[in-house]
């Protein structure tokens, strides 16, 4: 019996194969977009699942009440980690972290290395197997270092890494490392991307030396492991006693300017966490909110990607079902039941449906190595292979398979057989069921295309935007060294004056945007003024900063060599100019570390050094001669752009042979900033299409079929006088009206949503009717266009050919 059921099966599917295609093209094509963007999202979703505790550790971080409302931070003094440990009851074991890329030598290599230095609990915290060397506590010692199994093989080749000597350049000055551990090699789904790592107190003098005993020196971020038997809220809660004794002073201050407390009634609070999210908060945005949109939109538009193909799937379906009349009331004349009718229907679409699943995932293998490319992830199969996903997947497929197949098989099992036979049909129910699917098919689409035009209008505004400063003409790129760095930018100064195309050089100690190294860092200074605490971020600049970026100076001048007294001068942003509130900032004169008087001599207008999700903030240019400049900025001509940057490469290579050159222009750093924001644009563009195309399938899919059962209909309307214009719009209107309600449906929710991310930033476009308006008249247009290639071609059909068998 089964086997004949095989059989009717596929002679049905072969009869009617238009529409077999359709759905075995649209089901293919949406499992294959669900399968790759699944793979995404939930590669995103798993980062740092692999730790063992990952359930009881936890990143620290502090909620300060202020003047101007709550700042919070991850950054912490140096006794912080260790003084939280022996007060506070609860932590198992605590770590301190920070990051650089010095570079390693050994022989006549040198690599620049991301490295991380972390306290000796960070092996027993952290999930990082060794597999050579020290296993039980490869950070033991000072100047012992443990690298990645591929930095050992890019170091030592087929050497044996462990106990071989490396130099690492700190404090102007080489200083030898041995390795004693090699640790696998880190996934690529974890926040720590490091090379290798080091013991904290190996840190460079002005980082870690410096700041030893200092609790108002804040400079990185503390990981702990909880006690089984304590929660994070009990630990946050004893926490209070602890911040109020070593951050007196703060909280002093705090209440001195004018602060609120919290709702706890404390003015500085400790929180903690979740290592699991910490990927998904960014604490330089002063929030500490966990922003999973990104991996969760992509699940949904795969899930609607899919919704949209199943509702084709399900309204062919009810379709077909319909035109089987004749058969279904001959197998109930033969003696069938309504289990083998339903049984026969529901083979059909399991059939259909995993043909189509395999034929997805086949495309989706096919396209992986491009998709792992455009959006530089490193997901796969693996990842969706998991029994939960599985288990979906089969679930899924009974209950489509059941609504498309069991639901036509249960209304024409009901049907009176001599009805059957002849071939009418009294339910009118199943149209209604038929337009509410193709409505939300066509609402989803009009959600799709108009949050497309949203994000590419804002993208295009991020990229686009006048952020201040000459993005175009200027090259930046890191001073990764053995040299002195302050010797090295002056010989490149001089190796590049004077060539063609190259207009000024100069330096500072942080990056506009996000660079080829990958790295970007924030240093915020407080200091009192006339009895009040002012906030800035601090940037050691050389001279010719302003000019070279084409800062605009509005008031005062910039940093000059013939004042000596420069040194201890600063220049301002507008931001805080209005921080310190006098009419003329120029007078300003404050104190630092109560000793040392600093004048203000200029002021710049305001211009975007930080992302577009934060306002503008005060920032201060400093000229400290022995602070070190760790990026060079050139300015070159406009015309001959590359020529000018395959010169600065060229010199650099000249002077630094061993060091690769990372430089690039600001508006590419700018560029590597929307990340994220291109990424989710490209996959909700795709979507878009994808679903509109999805529909119009459907929807071409039902067009055939209404014009095929209304073949008479229109042959008698063209023998009474009908015009081909009047059976066109008659057969397109009930279809046009779904689109029409699918707008009126999408456009509010679309304008909320959009709305609602826009505001996670501080600068983006303002919404316009014209968007919404466009993705209506878009999806109209291609529904229009897709049910006139039938509706046309009948209206024109002689009617001869329509009228002849009556």
């Amino acid at each position: 019996m089964i086997l004949n059921y095989f059989k009717i099966a596929l002679r049905n599917l072969w009869k009617d194969r238009t529409f077999t295609f359709l759905n075995v093209i649209g089901l293919s094509t949406a499992f294959c977009a669900a399968f790759l963007l699944g793979m995404f999202a939930i590669f995103g979703l798993s980062f740092d699942q692999f730790h063992e505790n990952i359930g009881s550790i936890y990143e620290v971080y502090t909620n300060s009440q202020t003047a101007k409302g709550t700042e919070i931070s991850n950054a912490n003094p140096i006794p912080f980690a260790e003084a939280l440990k022996e007060e506070v009851p609860g932590v198992k074991k605590i770590t301190r972290v920070a990051n650089g890329g010095p570079l390693v030598t050994f022989g006549e290599k040198t690599l620049k290395l991301d490295v991380l230095w972390a306290d000796r609990d960070f092996f027993d915290i952290f999930s990082f197997p060794v597999v050579g060397g020290s296993k039980i506590n490869p950070l033991q010692n000072k100047s012992s270092i443990a690298i990645t199994r591929t930095t050992a093989q890019k170091i030592f080749g087929e050497m044996n890494a462990v106990g071989q000597t490396v130099t690492m350049r700190r404090d102007n000055e080489d200083v030898p490392f041995v390795v004693s551990a090699v640790i696998e090699d880190i996934p690529e789904a974890s926040s720590f991307q490091f090379d290798a790592i080091l013991n904290f107190t190996d840190l460079p003098a002005s980082f870690y030396a410096a700041n030893k005993d200092r609790w108002d020196a804040h400079n990185h971020p503390v990981y702990l492991q909880l006690d089984a038997e304590t929660s994070a809220a009990k630990f946050e809660k004893a926490t209070a006693a602890f911040s109020n004794l070593h951050f007196a002073d703060d909280i002093a201050t705090a209440k001195r300017d004018g602060a609120k407390p919290n709702s706890d009634g404390e003015y500085r609070q400790i929180h903690l966490l979740p290592f699991e999210d910490i990927s998904f908060t960014d604490f330089n945005s002063n929030s500490s909110k966990v922003n999973k949109t990104l991996p969760y939109l992509i699940l949904g538009i795969a899930f609607l990607i899919l919704f949209i193909a199943s509702v084709n799937f399900i309204n062919m379906g009810i379709a077909k079902g319909s035109q089987r009349l004749r058969e279904i009331g001959m197998r109930k004349t033969l003696g069938a039941s309504k289990g083998q009718l339903f049984l026969q229907f529901w083979g059909e679409s399991i059939f259909v449906f995993s043909l189509s699943v395999f034929f997805g995932g086949l495309l989706a293998l096919l396209l992986l190595d491009k998709f792992q490319t455009l959006f530089e992830t490193k997901a796969s199969f693996a990842l969706i292979a998991s029994p939960g996903i599985v288990l979906g997947l089969l679930l899924s497929l009974l209950l489509i398979t059941l609504i498309a197949g069991g639901y036509p098989a249960l209304l024409m099992s009901k049907l009176d057989t001599l009805l059957a036979l002849k071939g009418k049909l009294q339910h009118t129910g199943k149209n209604k069921v038929r337009d509410v699917l193709m409505a939300v098919q066509f609402c989803i689409a009009i959600l799709l295309i108009s949050g497309t035009l949203v994000l590419w209008s804002q993208l295009d505004f991020m990229r686009t935007k006048d952020l201040g400063f000459n993005k175009e003409q200027v090259i930046t790129l890191p001073l990764n060294t053995k040299k002195d760095r302050a010797q090295l930018l002056q010989l490149l100064r001089n190796a590049l004056e004077g060539k063609p195309g190259i207009i000024s050089v100069t330096a500072a100690d942080n990056i506009l945007g996000l660079g080829k190294d990958g790295r970007s860092s924030t240093i915020v200074m407080g200091f009192d003024y006339k009895g009040r605490e002012v906030k800035t971020n601090l940037l050691n600049v050389d001279y010719d900063y302003p000019k070279t970026l084409d800062i605009e100076l509005i008031q005062g001048r910039a940093f000059n060599k013939q004042y000596a007294s420069d040194s201890l001068s600063i220049v301002i942003n507008e931001a805080m100019a209005k921080e310190f509130g006098e009419k003329d900032p120029l007078s300003v004169r404050f104190l630092l570390n109560d000793s040392i008087q600093y004048s203000v001599i200029g002021v710049v207008k305001d211009y975007n050094f930080q992302g577009l999700n934060k306002t503008i903030e005060p920032i201060s240019y400093f000229m400290n001669p022995s602070s070190p400049k760790y990026y060079a900025f050139i300015k070159v001509a406009p015309n001959n752009l590359s020529q000018s940057y395959d010169r600065v490469k060229e010199v650099w290579n000249t002077l630094e042979p061993d060091t690769e050159f990372l430089g690039s222009f600001l508006d590419e750093n700018i560029d590597r900033t929307l990340k994220e924001e291109r990424k989710m644009t490209t996959m909700i563009s795709a979507g878009s299409i994808l679903a509109i195309i999805l529909s119009c399938i459907g929807l071409f899919a039902i067009s055939l079929l209404v014009v095929n059962q209304k073949r008479k209909e229109i042959g008698i309307r063209k023998v009474v006088g009908a015009s081909t214009s009047t059976i066109t719009v008659l057969l397109s209107k009930q279809f046009l009206k779904l689109v029409v309600f699918a707008f009126l449906i999408a456009t509010p929710l679309s304008w909320y949503l959009t709305t609602q991310w826009l505001q996670n930033y501080a600068y983006h476009i303002n919404l316009s009717v014209w968007i919404f308006l466009a993705a209506g008249g878009i999806a109209f247009v291609i529904a229009l266009a897709t049910i006139s290639v039938r509706t046309i071609q009948a209206a024109l059909q002689n009617p001869v050919d329509s009228l002849k068998t009556e």
